[in-house]
């Protein structure tokens, strides 16, 4: 009788004392193929599990090659499996996603108490209507990119704009896009908040030494070494980025290069025969896809993003300052809202050959003030762009929205400025 009031008394102090449990997160995205919406899934996962958030990441496509790592940090990660998967593996990804749906549902359906958060508009498309019949408490969209795309899709993105309405919050990546939202889609301002991408700055702490990444790709000390980490797909303007190293390379030093890392959706070849078409096609290399993205950074002199359209807040160019190079973007989507122009590097328009091809040759002739952009972009990263910055925000925007706060007042866009200017 004794051992049984002992036994009373220590569990009311665990219940006074233990933190009560956090809900689960789904995260639904289409994949964890390379790209910057899946890595930065990659980055807050784990950190979120860490955290006693558990995390299920799921793919309505495909896991993809960051689909491991994920795991085995103590991120689950589903993916839809059986006949009508099967069947749709040929088909479009608008198509795969739709034949998940009757396999997300009940997915949802466990989540009673938990919150669900959709990366990509085709995750949203299909799993926002599948989380309102499921009652998901708490429901959240990502936009990750400018609308470019709902131009030539009026129906999905009518539909988009309904289910803003039924978000318990929308989230921004760059002021741009929560300006995008609001003003341009009917988003309600109380709903709308932001939370910039940020990077784990370690990463590019014990990278492997230049003069060693070099002499693998076969480069000497002396050769002035851009990058550009994109995907070739035709909205990243590495077609602009091309003429324009074509216009200026007289101006460049003798030994240059360009590194084009990404994964080729389709026009590489295309690509590289305009490079040789240009006469700069000696000077153009292209690795793929990689994962060794810092030791390549590491290597290089200055970054590119050439985008024209369809940008958010661009991993890419923070990992870029994070290591300490000097920028040359277009101004599109959030990237002004990172690299200050003249301090960071240089903010051109987009679709501006022209324009890329000067920013690129007045860093390669002016080193002292390419090193000082580098360093002043490094700085920069680690003020207001780590990743433990960022999961820390999304951590106080979940705390926030179970509690029935706003998101407005949880992630706060802040003035209608382009730039955090310190």
């Amino acid at each position: 009788m004794r051992l049984a009031a002992d036994q009373r008394l220590l569990i009311k102090k665990k219940t006074m004392t233990d933190p009560e449990p956090k809900p689960p997160i789904l995260f639904v995205t289409l994949s964890l193929a390379r790209g910057g919406t899946e890595g930065h899934i990659c980055e807050i996962a784990p950190r979120l599990a860490a955290r006693g958030w558990p995390v299920t990441v799921y793919c309505l496509i495909e896991g993809g090659p960051l689909a491991t790592g994920l795991a085995a940090q103590g991120v689950t990660v589903e993916v839809p499996t059986g006949r009508l998967q099967n069947a749709a593996r040929a088909l479009p990804n608008s198509v795969r996603a739709l034949a998940a749906a009757p396999h997300l549902l009940p997915v949802l359906r466990k989540m009673t108490r938990g919150i669900v958060h959709f990366f990509l508009p085709a995750a949203y498309l299909v799993g926002a209507p599948l989380s309102l019949l499921a009652r998901i408490p708490v429901r959240i969209m990502s936009r990750r990119s400018q609308n470019d795309y709902q131009y030539s899709r009026p129906l999905a993105a009518r539909v988009e704009r309904l289910l803003h309405g039924q978000m318990t919050a929308i989230l921004g990546n760059s002021r741009r896009l929560v300006r995008e939202l609001v003003d341009g889609e009917g988003c309600a301002p109380d709903h709308a908040g932001l939370i910039y991408n940020g990077v784990d700055t370690g990463r590019f702490e014990s990278c492997r030494p230049r003069s060693d990444m070099r002499r693998e790709l076969g480069l000497s000390d002396s050769h002035f070494v851009i990058v550009t980490v994109a995907n070739l797909i035709p909205y990243k303007g590495h077609e602009d980025l091309l003429r324009g190293l074509a216009m200026v390379k007289a101006e460049l030093p003798p030994q240059w290069t360009l590194l084009c890392v990404g994964r080729d959706d389709g026009i590489g070849g295309t690509l590289q025969a305009l490079a040789a078409g240009l006469g700069i096609g000696p000077n153009v290399t292209f690795l793929g896809s990689r994962a060794d993205v810092p030791d390549l950074l590491a290597a290089a002199d200055a970054s590119v993003l050439a985008s024209s359209s369809n940008e958010g807040f661009s991993n890419a160019v923070l990992e870029a300052m994070a290591a300490g190079l000097p920028l040359v973007v277009t101004d599109v989507g959030g990237n002004a809202e990172a690299v200050i122009h003249g301090v960071h590097g240089t903010v051109v328009p987009p679709r501006d050959a022209p324009a890329l091809g000067r920013a690129i040759r007045d860093i390669a002739t002016d080193p002292a003030k390419a090193t000082a952009m580098g360093e002043a972009g490094r700085r920069r990263v680690a003020e207001h762009f780590t990743i433990e910055g960022c999961v820390a925000a999304y951590e106080n925007v979940y705390a926030g929205l179970l509690k029935g706060q706003s998101v407005a007042d949880l992630a706060p866009v802040g003035p209608r400025d382009d730039r955090i200017v310190t």
